[in-house]
This record gives C-alpha cells, structure tokens and sequence, in this order.
C-alpha cells in the first residue's frame, strides 16, 4: 500500500466510521455471538498472499461486526460510558501517523512538552490545586505535575509503587534501619481501600506485594474517617505498617463520594500516600458546581480520572497527577547509556518514561488537545451537565412509576434502582423473602439484556441485587434514555 492507495483507502475507512456513527441507534446495543464464533469463520493460518483490501473491508462489516458490543451507541447504558468524538479520533490519527516512543524528551521534543502543557490544562479546567501544576505561574518547574497513564489501574500501581518508596524512605530516616530490615518491612506495608473501591486497587496491591485491609463502608457506601481510624489501629497494633489510602470520588457501584476530608486528616497523620481515584466522576469537576463535593483532594498525594470515560477523549487517555513527583521518579527512574537524558535547568524537560511503569509511550495528548480545542470548555460542560439532567430525569421517571426505588443518591450519570418488594409482595413487609425480590431484579437485567433494545448491567450492593443504567454516551439524546424508561417499564411489567 503505497501513499496513493492509503489516500484512496483512508477515505474509504473514514466514510464507514461516520456511516457506523449515523447508523448506531438502528442497531442491538450488545452482540449475541457464542464463544468461538469468530474461530470459525476464518482461516486458521497467516495468508501465504496478500488479500485484497476489499476482501478485508467486507470481513470487517460481515465478521468482526457482529462480535462488537456498541459501546458508543445512545442506547449503550452498561458500565461507565468510553467516551468517544471525532476530534480525538483526529489526534489519534496524527499521533499514529508519527508513531514516535515517547519515553524521553530527545525522542520528539513535542510529545514531551505538549503532554506537559496539555496537562496543566485539565488540571486547570477541572479545578485541582496549584500543588498538581507542573509549571509555576511563573514559568518555572514545580515539584507536581500531571502524566497521561493508559488506564486508572495503571495509575493505581505507579501512585502505589511511589508510596512505598515514600514509606521505606521515611523508615529508614528514622530509624536507620540495615537494607535486610527495610526488606523485611516491606512485607508489613499494608494500604487501605473501601468494600466499594475498584477493583485496580487490589490488583496494584497483588502486583506491588503489599498488604491491603478492606475497611467496610457506611451505609451511604462511603469510606469514612472512623474506620479507617479503627482499622489503621487495629493493624499498627498487629505489626503491619500503613502506608497507602485510597478515597474514590465517584464511586463504581453508586458514584458514592467517600469522605475524602477525613481521610485527608488520618493520612497526614499516620504518614500514608493519599490517592484519590476519580476514573469516572473526575470529568464532572469541569462543571465549577460539583467542585464542593471534591472538597479534600487539594490533600491528596495524587489524584486520578480518565478522560476516555467522560470526556469525549477515545481510550487510553487516563489523567493522573501527582503533588510531588520526587518519589515516583526515584523508583521508577532507572538509567541506561541508550536513554539519554538531556540537562539543563528547564521545566519542561521531562522523562515521562520515570512517571510510568512502561518504557514506551504514544503521543496521547494529542487527543486531549483536539478535544480541549474544538469543544471548548463550554462544550465539555454542556456534555457532563446534559447526562446529569437525563440521569435526575430518569429517576423521577421511575419513582413516579411507583414500583421502583432508587438505592443510591443520583449525583451524577448513573441510577442505581430495583424493583420494589412492596411491588412484587402484597404481604406486609415483614414476611418479604429477599432471595425472590434479588430474583425478580437479576431476571429484570437478564431480560433487558435478551431484549437488546437498551443495554444496562446489574450489580449488588449491601447484599441487594439492583439494576444499574449508565447515562453517558457522546451521541446519546434523551430519546434514547426515553426508550431505555419505555423498555423498564414494558420488561417489568411483564
């Protein structure tokens, strides 16, 4: 394929991109394939020749077509929406069509220091604090700064890797200890996470090898200070030493927001590394009115949300930003003669190769600036603030209805419902048997599913199985949250 036919075939790839986009809402959200479809409809083997680009084309649309589940369609309301937009695909393509590894700034000056620029600007745009800015207002280098990681649990791991070097390297100030002791301390790290934390954050702890303590939430599915406290007391008292805390704002269960200013005050006490993980619900501070609810990360030692989920940004593109950036960099950083490193007292010469488990890196920022500049700041608040509006419309819809509840506050794109045991029993509430009413929720999901109008997902919170719709899609309309009420309530009844 030489430039002629890529210019003669990009075009045509393009045209079926936007044709796929317009044609997304006349399509069944989720795919109904069987395991091993696609083993049998192509051949086991390399082609010994090349195929034809044509012959490619039409396995696209007739093989791998019906094996896509349509995450971008408005009538997508599984897990939290991957956001998608045109611009982004735009710098996606420039950043493909340069195919630099950026691990260095010597690699392609631009992929450094639009990162670094890039950065500053979602850190601005939603809120955080100067201590997170990699450039000083006055235009000098400050301690923080912000680096594009390819997912939230990445972000998770090298927050996790930084803390322990924050920890070993505070023990041994004090205590002097010899290199076969602080090994042997390292086994007695422990970090601590909530019973509705993601997921990530366990997988950081098995990959790192610490400890962890999964401290049970309130019943508003919070972390709260007094826990934390009693389960950071009941471990120093067994030996172990705290050393990381995890606050989520948002949730994935509930959008729960944890109670990010008492564990600000128990991590400056008890010397832990406070991250803040905000995957989902970090895209909403744009909007300047959920910022109170943020109230406790400017503590934070780090703080985390991915663009490619709320933001109109294409996966992966997951923002995490750190306060001070010394101990990251001194346990990741590692030196060889085939990585040069460029000096010079300059703020934006910086090696993001230090700030992330891998060595190689795409040129990601593109993305962001693409979307930053084509909608604007206005338009990524018009996108968060439309999904919250169809989200509180949807629950009123439903509690009108009169057989539904709503299990968790609905604060941002997400309502968590189920139906209610007043509207499956007619006995009094006390002779309820919570085995049915999980039942007749789990069959609720289940049908929606085999319904394939609507896609949504369930899942359990505090023993109760609960329906869970996720508003948030980039072509979403409230058509498509008005059919996703219709296709509730038809199921339902049936």
């Amino acid at each position: 394929m030489d430039a002629g036919e890529f210019r003669k075939r990009g075009k045509e790839v393009i045209d079926a991109i936007a044709d796929y986009y317009e044609s997304l809402d006349q399509m069944p959200p989720m795919s109904t394939v069987k395991p091993g479809y696609l083993y049998k409809l192509i051949p086991h083997e390399a082609p010994e020749s090349p195929d034809a680009f044509d012959e490619i084309q039409k396995d696209i649309q007739e093989k791998i077509m019906p094996g896509i589940t349509h995450w971008q369609s408005g009538n997508f309301f599984g897990w939290f929406p991957s956001n998608s937009s045109f611009p982004a695909m735009i710098g996606d393509m420039y950043s493909t069509m340069f195919d630099v590894i950026g691990f260095n700034w010597i690699c392609s000056p631009a992929v450094t220091e639009l990162e670094t620029v890039v950065m500053d600007w979602l850190a601005k745009l939603i809120g955080l604090d100067k201590r997170f800015m990699a450039i000083k207002e006055d235009g000098t280098e400050g301690e923080g700064g912000g680096v594009i990681q390819g997912s939230a649990s990445e972000a998770h791991i090298v927050a996790m890797i930084a803390a322990r070097e924050m920890a070993i390297e505070r023990i041994q100030s004090s205590t002097q200890a010899s290199q076969d002791n602080l090994d042997a301390m390292r086994h007695r790290l422990i970090a601590y996470f909530s019973d509705q934390t993601h997921s990530s954050g366990q997988k950081a702890a098995n990959i790192i090898g610490c400890k962890t303590r999964i401290v049970p939430s309130d019943d508003d599915f919070r972390l709260t200070k007094a826990a934390l406290v009693a389960a950071i007391d009941k471990d120093k008292s067994a030996g172990l030493i705290p050393f990381f805390v995890c606050g989520t704002f948002g949730t994935t269960n509930t959008t729960a927001i944890d109670d990010l200013v008492g564990i600000a005050e128990v991590a400056a006490k008890e010397h832990l590394w406070y991250h803040v993980d905000a995957a989902y619900a970090g895209a909403a501070l744009t909007c300047p009115e959920f910022r109170p609810l943020a109230k406790g990360i400017e503590r934070a030692d780090s703080f985390n949300f991915n663009a490619h989920k709320w933001m109109l940004t294409n996966f992966d593109c997951s923002a995490l930003w750190v306060a001070d950036s010394t101990h990251l960099v001194n346990a990741l950083s590692i030196h060889r003669e085939y990585l040069p490193r460029i000096k010079g007292d300059t703020s934006f010469v910086k090696d993001y190769r230090d700030w992330q488990a891998p060595l190689g890196r795409r040129f990601r920022s593109l993305k962001l600036w693409f979307v930053m500049r084509m909608y604007g700041a206005s338009g990524i608040r018009a996108h968060i603030r439309g999904h919250v509006k169809q989200a509180k419309w949807l629950e009123e819809k439903l509690v009108e209805d009169g057989r539904f509840e709503i299990m968790a506050p609905v604060i941002f794109g997400l309502v968590v419902f189920r139906v209610r045991p007043s509207a499956i029993f007619t006995t009094p509430d006390d002779t309820v048997d919570p085995d049915t009413v999980n039942k007749v929720n789990t069959d609720l999901v289940k049908a929606i599913q085999a319904d394939n109008r609507v896609f949504l997902v369930g899942t359990k919170i505090k023993g109760n199985d609960v329906v869970r719709a996720a508003i948030g899609s980039t072509i979403g309309t409230q058509e498509n949250v008005n059919i996703l009420f219709q296709v509730i309530l038809e199921l339902t009844t049936k």
